[in-house]
């Protein structure tokens, strides 16, 4: 069985030898900007903190200029695939586990629109941030949006998926109308008084909920799947962490929105989403805190079986990230010490999850496999069918307990 697994044709035509650099743009997929949220998010998080160390300011600023610098060269690179190579572009999304990942572009695109306005003001000036973010936010947006449906449409019509398919993978299409309403919320401030204003302010609350109750929904197909087939292949079990992703951010976005709502809601309306973002925030953070616990214990159980790096580690960096936004916007609410240095230790776990990752990556792309899995994740994750127009896929447990046999 082995040999049969080593003789099947690689998905997408991926080949695991070192790629030349003219080869590069043949093997970006959507996954790559998990990158780019991963470190946008730590600049927010640092610009944000409610701790004043010095040279933190200049930190976030470095790490917000990595951030654009990296969409900048993934969007290129994506754009040239489509041009080039569509094939493989459209492979992505025919595939059940790739075609996830198209939701972290548009979460790419808001992340550092974020940043420019939070930090990025400090070097282009506060017009010219504004002027940039509306352009980000407005793209990821619109991006974010087509993944919520689009992808959903596509699991529910032609991806053939089993019953221990679920996996936190399947949040990333639904989170991006969250991260619109949380990064949004930034904009209301600068949006025209009067309907403009309140368009958006209406509209963000609106994307909040669509992010809100879809997640509600695949949370639960994840607990269950987690408990029913036990835990994910080694490769696959830094999605885990994914599920925080839509629980942090709904707390920022829910703290975000209730600090603007007076700019474009009469009263008793902005009292109204004070409350919400306290009564929501507060049992949403400790549920989000549970998981957090769940997902360490399940990752060091992984890393004690041998758990072998791969662009799923960025897992580890923006869901992470929102906890720690999260965290201070509850911690600023209720002028509560104690989540102030829970945001602390989290943004610590953050910054070291973050070092870790991005040292890896770039010790893996010196070696010309930039975002290129190894061959235990290539199997788990896109199963034997080497057919790029089919791309069907097996669950991951099937193809561990294939490979073992």
């Amino acid at each position: 069985m082995i040999d049969q697994l080593q003789s099947q044709p690689r998905p997408f035509g991926i080949r695991e030898e070192k790629h030349p650099l003219g080869d590069v743009v043949r093997g970006v997929a959507p996954n790559w900007f998990a990158a780019v949220m991963g470190t946008g998010i730590v600049a927010i998080a640092a610009a944000t903190l409610p701790l004043r160390v010095p040279g933190l300011r200049a930190f976030a600023l470095a790490v917000w200029v990595l951030a654009a610098a990296l969409l900048v060269v993934f969007t290129g690179a994506l754009a040239a695939q489509w041009l080039r190579h569509r094939e493989r572009a459209l492979a992505h999304a025919a595939n059940p586990v790739m075609a996830q990942f198209w939701g972290a572009p548009a979460m790419a695109l808001m992340t550092v629109g974020g940043g420019t306005l939070l930090v990025g003001r400090d070097w282009l000036g506060l017009s010219a941030a504004v002027d940039t973010d509306w352009a980000l936010w407005a793209l990821g947006t619109v991006l974010g949006l087509i993944t919520a449906c689009w992808i959903p449409y596509l699991m529910m019509t032609r991806h053939q998926i089993e019953a221990d398919g679920a996996f936190g993978g399947w949040l990333m299409p639904v989170v991006p109308p969250m991260v619109s309403a949380a990064n949004g919320a930034l904009l209301v401030p600068y949006a025209a008084a009067g309907q403009a204003r309140l368009t958006l302010l209406a509209g963000c609350y609106a994307m909040f909920g669509i992010s809100l109750f879809a997640s509600m929904i695949i949370i639960p197909l994840v607990w269950s799947r987690l408990v029913t087939y036990k835990t994910l292949p080694a490769v696959m079990v830094p999605t885990c962490w994914i599920v925080l992703g839509p629980l942090g951010q709904s707390i920022t976005a829910a703290g975000n929105l209730a600090r603007v709502a007076g700019l474009g809601l009469r009263a008793p309306y902005p009292a109204g989403a004070d409350v919400f973002a306290l009564l929501y925030g507060l049992p949403t953070w400790g549920f989000a805190m549970l998981w957090l616990a769940i997902a360490a214990a399940l990752t060091a159980r992984a890393v004690r079986g041998g758990m072998p790096f791969g662009p799923t580690w960025w897992s580890f960096t923006f869901p992470v990230g929102t906890c720690v936004t999260g965290t201070i916007a509850l911690a600023a609410r209720t002028d509560s010490e104690v989540l102030r240095w829970a945001s602390v230790v989290l943004f610590a776990l953050l910054a070291v999850a973050w070092l870790v990752v991005l040292a890896r990556t770039a010790a893996r792309s010196v070696r010309g496999k930039a975002g290129l899995p190894p061959r235990s994740v290539l199997r788990c994750c896109y199963g034997f069918n080497g057919d790029a127009t089919a791309a069907r896929g097996l669950p991951a447990v099937r193809v561990a307990q294939r490979a073992r046999a």
